[in-house]
């Protein structure tokens, strides 16, 4: 074989290699959602610029995510598959286990202590969240979101000798009875946000997401350049 042949089939081969890294690098992270940023969980009585579904529909939530819920111990943290639950802001209205309570709230308490939950997306499709204490006065006082979960990278594997369990909830509704979401087996050692990517500063997320499709893009150029050169 001529040796310019053999020079362009093996930058061929690299430029293959080198193409599948890239697109196996493009997937993007899991990642830590703090519901509301900075503002917190709580209602608009306590702050009045909170404002979670406009929160919400700014972001992209996929199976693997986090949400962390910085609040008090007088805030609770529900989450349910069911519409009519979440409509109702009634947590003992949940039915078929699809609804999870994740934090407690304690009204009795003479002075509220700070309070960081942290909520694993295990099931695709709709998911509701608000807080369901004082008969649902916070949630109706718009404590209270609702998000799309999509696939993305699906759930992070088990360890090979992990055991797997249930998400919260095995009936995933979603406020129409033919829309159900799919059961999901989330692993066992899947409950806790660790090594995963924040959004608590868009501008940095950005700008690292910015950085990162820019090295991608010139190292492609790169080896695109060597494979013209060894052409000729």
């Amino acid at each position: 074989m001529p040796y310019n042949m053999r020079s362009s089939s093996s930058c061929v081969s690299v430029l293959l290699i080198v193409s599948l890294m890239l697109l196996s690098l493009s997937a993007d992270a899991y990642k830590n959602y703090t519901v509301g940023g900075s503002t917190g969980w709580f209602d608009i009585q306590e702050r009045p610029s909170a404002n979670y579904q406009k929160w919400a529909d700014s972001k992209t939530f996929s199976l693997g995510d986090f949400l962390i819920f910085n609040t008090d111990s007088n805030h609770s943290v529900v989450q349910t598959y069911d519409f009519k639950t979440y409509k109702e802001c009634d947590y003992n209205n949940g039915e078929d286990n699809s609804t999870t309570e994740w934090s407690a709230a304690n009204p009795s308490a003479t002075s509220p202590v700070p309070v960081s939950v942290s909520v694993p997306l295990v099931k695709e499709g709709l998911n509701y969240f608000f807080s369901g204490n004082y008969d649902g006065e916070q949630c109706k006082f718009g404590q209270h979101f609702m998000i799309n979960v999509t696939h993305g990278q699906g759930l992070p594997s088990p360890d090979k000798d992990d055991e797997t369990a249930p998400g919260p909830g095995q009936s995933s509704q979603s406020g129409d009875d033919d829309e159900v979401a799919p059961d999901t087996i989330v692993p066992a050692n899947f409950d806790h946000p660790k090594d995963i990517e924040s959004d608590d500063d868009d501008s940095l997320v950005k700008g690292s997401k910015s950085s990162s499709s820019t090295t991608k893009y010139n190292l492609l150029c790169l080896v695109l350049m060597g494979f013209l050169a060894s052409s000729f």
